[in-house]
């Protein structure tokens, strides 16, 4: 066996035992465990369904940013387009449970999926 398969084969292996955990620690979360609001486990329930929703909580963005975000993962991610009051609410509980953070040192926060 070469050297190039081996590490092919070892990296397939390595990734295929982290994909358990991560799906684990999803389903370990609960909507409860977010701020209490209006939206709240409709939100966690759509964000939750691709990602952990700590992820979600670790951003801080204005309802516009939050807006353009879930254009995004509509566009490019492949989430369900959300529409009218349903797209109002989870937006509404994003903006107040996340709102923007404040910037962070010199260069400031910056979110790492977020259109730029």
């Amino acid at each position: 066996m070469s050297i190039r398969t081996l590490l092919a084969a070892t990296m397939l292996l390595l990734g295929a035992a982290a994909i358990p955990t991560q799906h684990a620690a999803a389903r370990e979360e609960s909507a409860e465990a977010f701020p209490a609001g209006p939206g709240r486990d409709e939100t966690f329930g759509t964000c939750s369904a691709c990602h952990a929703y700590r992820l979600v909580a670790a951003q801080g963005l204005s309802r516009d940013r939050w807006d353009e975000t879930m254009t995004l993962m509509t566009e490019k991610h492949g989430m369900p387009k959300l529409e009218g009051d349903e797209r109002r609410v989870i937006l509404d509980y994003l903006a107040t449970a996340h709102p923007p953070k404040r910037a962070v040192g010199t260069g400031g926060f910056q979110v790492p999926f977020a259109p730029q």
